[in-house]
């Protein structure tokens, strides 16, 4: 189980949940000593705010929370890092899917990346709601502390071969398989434009493929984007953007800790991960602008811009993972700038070409606290990717629109019949939020894990 949340008891203060619009009434029936002992506080039960009651009358101590009652998941997720040291309960009556939210978000709000540095203190600890989903809670829990993990440890000790590690320990702890495609073999299996991005990296790119469940059960297939760190290449990018591009492997690290949480759940699918693994480096053998490479699907790509390398080697997996024609692809990537751009950190861009699909991702990212937002795959902007030596460019010098322009470029290589979700996600909390901090996340897991939950049980 999550380590901050117990069964155990003994010892644990009540925590009284209240709200900016419940404060008074719930005020009025305190005593006057409590209520002055409030006011000394300046309790206004803002969201994230707290204050303790003293034990007096034969009462025992309390404490007073505020929270908010739009945000479910992320109600308590403040408390473990801002509460002191200690044990607490829940002392208000929840439904299962508020205690299972409560949990959930009480759990998210216990991470620390300890690898290189001891945390500072130990969280504050959550007796279990009674009516909460606690494998529920678990299994979410350790797919989104393993996406974070990933993301958050530097390109030196995460490059290709550390990732396919990970995907392999995952794989063999689920009972799944999982196999390796590595350097020059991506040339003989037929995925160039994977081998084309990673070949100037000392560390050699490759393709992590796990399969898991049963093969007559409904296929379903993510693809992630695993540029273990991304120097633009021969288009090197400047300083300031290189400085996070240990992220830019977030959607293969979001898509492990997906199936992390969907295998550990038993779900009733036949559950394919592809995670194209590489370094996008500068070397003499580096891919140059104008090259052009013929693709898994043996269309031909103009490079126009080397740092546009995520939708490279994600054409070779989504090719791969329409020649099954599962029931649905899902991939994750970091891809543009120009998502952060229009929707900032905390909305990712979701592209879909099956209107029911995207309706119940964006339902289920709602009800996860894990939002996305529908962005149009305009497809006359497939002009904007014409080449006149190729089949097309990998990018467009129109200058706007760079989000909708690479996901309808990813279209090119997933079947009309497929249903298919492209979700261009920041991968990363730019600064501290209750239950989300500073830091890699797994943006978009929660959401997809629970569309894929309720939709295929």
């Amino acid at each position: 189980m999550p380590a901050n949340l117990t069964s155990d008891t003994a010892g644990a203060l009540s925590i009284v949940p209240v709200t900016t619009a419940t404060l008074p009434a719930w005020l009025g029936a305190l005593n006057p000593h409590e209520r002055d002992w409030l006011k000394t506080t300046a309790f206004v039960a803002d969201p994230g705010s707290f204050a303790f009651l003293p034990a007096r009358d034969g009462k025992e101590a309390r404490v007073i929370a505020g929270i908010s009652p739009s945000e479910s998941v992320w109600a308590y997720a403040g408390f473990p890092a801002s509460l002191p040291e200690g044990k607490y309960r829940i002392d208000s009556p929840l439904d299962r899917n508020a205690a299972t939210d409560a949990a959930q978000g009480w759990a998210l709000g216990s991470y620390a990346f300890t690898r290189y540095k001891a945390a500072k203190r130990a969280f504050a600890t959550l007796v279990w709601p009674p009516e909460a989903d606690r494998a529920e809670v678990e299994r979410v829990t350790r797919g989104v502390f393993l996406a974070r993990d990933l993301i958050n440890t530097p390109a030196e000790d995460m490059g290709p071969d550390e990732l396919a590690a990970a995907a392999r320990e995952l794989a063999r702890d689920a009972g799944a398989t999982c196999t390796v495609i590595r350097g020059d073999d991506l040339l003989r299996a037929n995925y160039p434009t994977i081998h084309a991005v990673g070949r100037a990296s000392s560390r050699p790119p490759s393709l992590i493929d796990i399969r898991w469940g049963d093969p007559s059960a409904p296929k379903v297939t993510l693809v992630g984007k695993g540029v273990c760190f991304d120097s633009g290449g021969l288009d090197l990018k400047p300083a300031a953007m290189m400085l996070n591009m240990k992220k830019d492997m977030g959607g293969g690290a979001v898509v492990l800790g997906l199936a992390s949480a969907l295998m550990s759940a038993g779900a009733p699918i036949r559950l394919r991960v592809l995670v194209p693994a590489v370094e996008n480096a500068v070397s003499s053998n580096s891919i140059r602008p104008r090259d052009i490479v013929r693709t898994r699907s043996g269309k031909t790509v103009e490079i126009g811009n080397t740092d546009a390398e995520g939708r490279l080697i994600l054409c070779d997996a989504l090719t791969e993972a329409d020649t099954e024609a599962p029931a649905l692809i899902v991939d994750c990537a970091t891809l543009t700038g120009a998502a952060r751009i229009a929707l900032g950190p905390e909305l990712q861009a979701l592209f879909c070409n099956d209107d029911a699909v995207a309706e119940g991702l964006l339902h289920a990212g709602v009800a996860a606290g894990d939002p996305l937002w529908r962005m149009p795959l305009w497809q006359p902007y497939r002009r904007l990717i014409d080449s006149k030596v190729a089949d097309f460019n990998n990018v467009s010098d129109a200058g706007y629109a760079g989000a909708v322009i690479a996901a309808v470029y990813l279209a090119e290589f997933v079947g009309a019949a497929t249903p298919w979700a492209h979700i261009d996600m920041f991968g990363f909390n730019a600064k501290d939020r209750p239950g989300r901090p500073e830091g890699g996340e797994a943006t978009g897991l929660r959401a997809v894990y629970r569309y894929l939950r309720e939709r295929f049980g």
